[in-house]
């Protein structure tokens, strides 16, 4: 147990990042605070400053405690089998979960308007990074494309997965690009386009291949 905590120590660093930055802004962040931004960037919304403190805890700290929990209650007990690769998936979405949220914290105390397109970037990085490890993932509840076909086929899992990994891969470069080139009113228009067939296609498809090695 000892040993296990201190492999963690690196993540709980990560995770503690955003609470660390929030206090050493406190005291010059007035009591009332942009937090919410329309596509644009432009501040719709303000809250109490110590609103903030829910960014952490959303952010990194719920991604990292799932993540952490996730392989010791799934029932199929497949998770362990993925090794390093699980680990890095939470050490990715983790640490991308954490900057999110310094990003968030910066721009409550900032007055200029949000560059929405760093977010973009943000989402397309994070479709890179499960796309990569899509076909890695063990059939179980809580990760992947999990249908009625997928979950009652291994072959069809894997199928599925292999096709999603690829496409997840193309359609992160695709967000990040978009972030990094277009304005952000277009760009949220063609990602959340490029999210939904993300979605979508892996389900047809796992239906497709079920049904034809039902026949």
């Amino acid at each position: 147990m000892k040993t296990r905590w201190k492999s963690e120590l690196p993540l709980l660093l990560i995770v503690a990042l955003p609470f660390v930055y929030l206090a050493s802004i406190w005291g010059a962040l007035p009591e009332e605070v942009p937090i919410h931004w329309n596509v644009a960037g432009e501040v719709d919304g303000y809250g109490s400053k110590s609103s903030l403190l829910l960014l952490p805890f959303l952010l990194p700290v719920l991604t990292y405690v799932v993540l952490l929990v996730v392989p010791s209650i799934d029932p199929k007990k497949t998770i362990h089998k993925m090794g390093n690769k699980y680990g890095q998936i939470k050490f990715a979405m983790t640490t991308l979960m954490s900057g999110l949220a310094c990003f968030f914290i910066y721009q409550a105390q900032s007055t200029e308007a949000m560059n929405t397109n760093f977010i973009f970037v943000i989402i397309g990085v994070l479709l890179l990074v499960v796309g990569n490890y899509m076909k890695t993932i063990q059939p179980n509840y809580f990760m992947g494309i999990r249908t009625p076909w997928t979950l009652e086929s291994e072959t069809v899992w894997k199928k599925t997965h292999a096709l999603a990994g690829v496409l997840w891969v193309i359609g992160g470069m695709l967000v990040v690009l978009l972030g990094l080139l277009m304005q952000s009113e277009l760009a949220f228009g063609l990602m959340m386009t490029i999210v939904i067939l993300l979605a979508l296609i892996p389900m047809v498809y796992s239906y497709i291949i079920f049904k034809k090695e039902d026949s």
